[in-house]
């Protein structure tokens, strides 16, 4: 089988082992993410040292902050040890992906800001909530995440999905006709992760059973998904 010919300005970096890499180059673009990918594009021309990208789980985002950090040689911080990293940052830029999704190290955090500030660096939070919905108490830590720039992913589109979905199939040298493409967007959940799930499963199945990926074995998938189904009986 030929792989199916993709738009190249529509491509998304997802690391599934099968050629597909984290460059700009591979990034799909839609409305629900295009803010976003505009504000990698424009590093370091930020308009502000702090830019968060706030979106639902499944979004995009690490996706988009791999990408930055790549480019901008970043160092990435882990979210319950930020203060580990401060000593040895220097002038680098920083990433922290997923910073609420614990409580929030507001003394780390607050001097990391600061740290980065002072160096004329920059620093990329990923998170799923705007920053005020993240529950800081500390008063210097608030001001400093009001003055940072904030993009909001949504949740992907259609036409984000569509392209990922053909994208992922391409990568494994899979055509797959356009209507069954069309009908795993309408039925699975919005989510990158879970097109990659479902796009994983349905070419290992079709591989196991010797057979192309039709509609008929699309609507088995996601029923067998569904209903928390690990493994096909074949």
């Amino acid at each position: 089988m030929t792989a199916q010919r993709t738009d190249p300005p529509r491509q998304l970096p997802l690391d599934l082992g099968h050629g597909t890499g984290y460059s700009r180059d591979e990034l799909v673009v839609s409305g629900t993410n295009n803010q976003a990918a505009a504000m990698v594009d424009r590093w370091p021309d930020w308009p502000s040292p702090v830019v968060v990208l706030a979106g639902p789980a499944g979004s995009g985002k690490t996706h988009l902050a791999a990408i930055w950090g790549a480019r901008a040689n970043a160092v990435a911080v882990d979210a319950g040890r930020i203060g580990d990293s401060i000593a040895n940052l220097g002038a680098r830029p920083a990433l922290i992906d997923d910073v609420d999704a614990g409580a929030v190290d507001e003394q780390g955090l607050f001097h990391l800001i600061n740290a980065v500030r002072g160096a004329g660096s920059t620093l990329l939070l990923t998170a799923r909530r705007f920053p005020s919905a993240w529950g800081v108490s500390l008063p210097d830590l608030a001001s400093r995440l009001k003055a940072a720039a904030t993009v909001e992913i949504h949740e992907p589109d259609d036409l984000l999905l569509a392209g990922v979905i053909t994208k992922l199939f391409a990568d494994r040298q899979v055509e797959v006709e356009p209507h069954v493409v069309q009908y795993l967007v309408r039925r699975i959940e919005r989510s990158l992760a879970t097109a990659m799930r479902v796009v994983e499963r349905l070419d290992r199945t079709a591989l196991e059973r010797k057979m192309p990926i039709t509609r008929a074995l699309a609507a088995e998938t996601i029923s067998a998904m569904d209903e928390g189904q690990r493994e096909f009986e074949i």
